[in-house]
């Protein structure tokens, strides 16, 4: 018996005991503790495909065991449905623009993260529950595009929305939001010309190249391309189960989605020589760049927030490779605070295309943890009037928040500042870093949370 037969075994034995991922990890390490490492062939179980290969390392490292993590059948369309598979080259691009190698994989964290909803019809019925991994960053720019959805676009017999609309979503509506924010994201990325969905079949599509690591999901991208808006979004809603079902590795599906519809040149045009792929490791785990936030934002993987291409350092002098900021204003706006930046002197000045969007829906990047705010109104941004006293809605996408927060914003009567004087406490509850975030686009706005203890 192979060695991979040995851990299918081992898996089946050990499932009964509801063992969680750690725990069957660390099973499998102590029966391989003497085994010699070797890469492990691909084989089909119970009508699920799973895999076990692991690359074999060098001299002095220590064996790593890649647990199998597959797509549930029923999330995997056949190749009859259509479409071309992904091709050994193409799947090499898609590793290197995101990883800039094509040795990394997405880990677990990632591989486990789809668009999972709260409940029909309650007070969170417009929201998704995101991870903390770095798969968070993107599940929460959906959450914004949904809310632009549900928002302003969605077709109702009222011209109004309001919270409560949020409110009453039902499962469909859920999924037509879900399908809408997907496809409208991918059809920006493509110039408003074209779009690409993938999605995973059961079976490779391509024969991997010499020393490109396989993860047995790539290799079974099945692409679709659309030359109609309409079509896009009807597409993803035919088969929103591949992006909202447990198991189905919706997020990465969404952004491979995403990349092949910008494409890899188009992709390789909008970066500067700051930033060459898409993803970075920080702390064991791979978390968006900004050039990736903003193509998810503007369709263009433009590496930096302020406004425009800089040509010249702050020296006047002119840079040899221009810098390549944001060219236009996006439906979705971003805003960005740091404490830990604040206290280095190095919080960067996002630009008024990223800070003013055409509607009054924000990303925020606050201490490295993303959340939206919002309001109903869309007149927000278009009379001034509006900004002197108005509500905003802040939601962080964690399972712990158990409503929407509402924040009023009072920009004219009552003017915040910064007490010189006082230096002692946390500075959590000093300078609560959402009211920080916001404070960078309404400057001294005064904010009240209506009783809510502030949190980010």
């Amino acid at each position: 018996m192979t060695d991979y037969q040995a851990l299918l075994q081992t898996i089946r034995a050990l499932q009964p005991t509801n063992l969680g991922y750690i725990e069957l990890l660390q099973e499998e390490v102590k029966r391989n503790q003497d085994r010699p490492p070797e890469r492990h062939k691909e084989e089909d179980a119970e009508d699920v495909c799973r895999s076990a290969s692991a690359s074999k390392p060098s001299c002095g490292q220590a064996h790593q065991l890649t647990v199998p993590h597959y797509v549930p059948r029923g999330l995997a369309v056949p190749l009859s449905l259509g479409g071309e598979p992904v091709s050994p080259e193409l799947a090499v691009n898609l590793r290197k623009i995101l990883f800039g190698n094509v040795f990394h994989v997405f880990n677990y964290e990632w591989k486990k993260s789809f668009f999972k909803f709260r409940e029909p019809y309650s007070v969170l019925s417009y929201a998704l529950e995101a991870e903390r991994g770095g798969a968070r960053a993107v599940q929460m720019v959906v959450q914004a595009n949904m809310l632009k959805y549900l928002l302003f676009s969605r077709k109702t017999d009222s011209d109004c929305y309001s919270l409560q609309s949020l409110e009453e979503v039902d499962e469909k509506e859920q999924e037509q939001a879900l399908a809408a924010a997907l496809a409208g994201i991918m059809w920006s990325a493509g110039d408003e010309e074209a779009a690409t969905v993938a999605l995973v079949t059961s079976e490779c599509c391509s024969t991997p190249l010499l020393d490109y690591k396989p993860d047995n999901f790539t290799e079974k991208l099945q692409l679709f391309h659309f030359v109609k808006r309409e079509d896009t979004q009807k597409f993803i809603y035919d088969h929103i189960q591949c992006f909202k079902e447990e198991g189905s590795h919706g997020v990465i599906l969404f952004l491979y989605g995403l990349i092949l519809s910008r494409t890899i040149d188009r992709l390789k045009k909008d970066l500067d020589k700051t930033t060459t792929h898409l993803l970075q490791q920080s702390l064991g785990n791979f978390v968006c760049r900004q050039a990736l936030l903003n193509l998810l934002l503007t369709g263009r993987a433009n590496p930096n927030v302020f406004n425009g291409t800089l040509l010249y350092d702050e020296n006047g002098d002119r840079l040899e490779h221009p810098l390549h900021g944001v060219l236009a204003r996006s439906d979705v706006g971003y805003l960005h605070w740091s404490r830990e930046q604040v206290q280095q002197g190095k919080l960067p000045v996002v630009g008024s295309m990223l800070k003013t969007p055409k509607l009054p829906i924000w990303l925020c990047s606050i201490n490295d943890t993303y959340s939206v705010i919002f309001s109903p109104h869309r007149s927000l941004l278009s009379d001034w009037k509006m900004e002197h006293l108005f509500h905003l809605y802040f939601y962080n996408g964690q399972s712990a928040q158990t409503s929407t927060a509402m924040l009023t914003i009072d920009t004219h009567s009552h003017h915040w500042e910064v007490e010189k004087g006082d230096v002692q406490g946390d500075p959590e509850k000093r300078f609560p870093s959402v009211e920080m975030t916001i404070r960078t686009k309404w400057e001294g706005a005064a904010i009240d949370w209506n009783g809510t203890v502030p949190f980010f």
